[in-house]
């Protein structure tokens, strides 16, 4: 699986703190690493609406806490614009833990999943309440 599109802006530098948005016991997770990404030498790497990345969870139940797990973002603050023209954000960054083959891991996804998620990802699709 590839990342973002190149024209939509990555919004979660490496070392952002985002908040868990399923029901997996794990509260925040931190970004340590994004898979799949080809850039230029020295770039800090980024995640943006999404991308499967690599991350540490920060707080949550003592079983998932200091655990490394994949992500995806589903949600994020900083605005990127569609190919149809329209500039998107949400009010908060959000990821989801799934397996590396992109099985999600949890039940139930809280609050809305960016479409450019639910396309890449339809086992995201499928459990996701409402996509925007």
């Amino acid at each position: 699986m590839k990342g973002i599109s190149g024209n939509e802006s990555r919004g979660l530098p490496l070392g952002a703190v985002i908040p868990c948005a399923d029901n997996t016991g794990a509260k925040m997770i931190s970004l340590i690493g994004v898979k799949d990404l080809h850039t230029v030498a020295r770039r800090i790497p980024a995640a943006g609406v999404g991308t499967l990345f690599i991350a540490s969870v920060r707080k949550g139940t003592p079983e998932m806490r200091a655990k490394v797990v994949y992500a995806v973002v589903v949600r994020q603050r900083r605005p990127y614009r569609r190919a149809d023209g329209n500039i998107i954000e949400f009010e908060d960054n959000a990821a989801v833990l799934v397996t590396p083959e992109g099985e999600v891991r949890g039940s139930e996804i809280k609050g809305p999943v960016a479409r450019e998620a639910a396309e890449r990802w339809p086992r995201i699709a499928a459990i996701a309440s409402t996509i925007v």
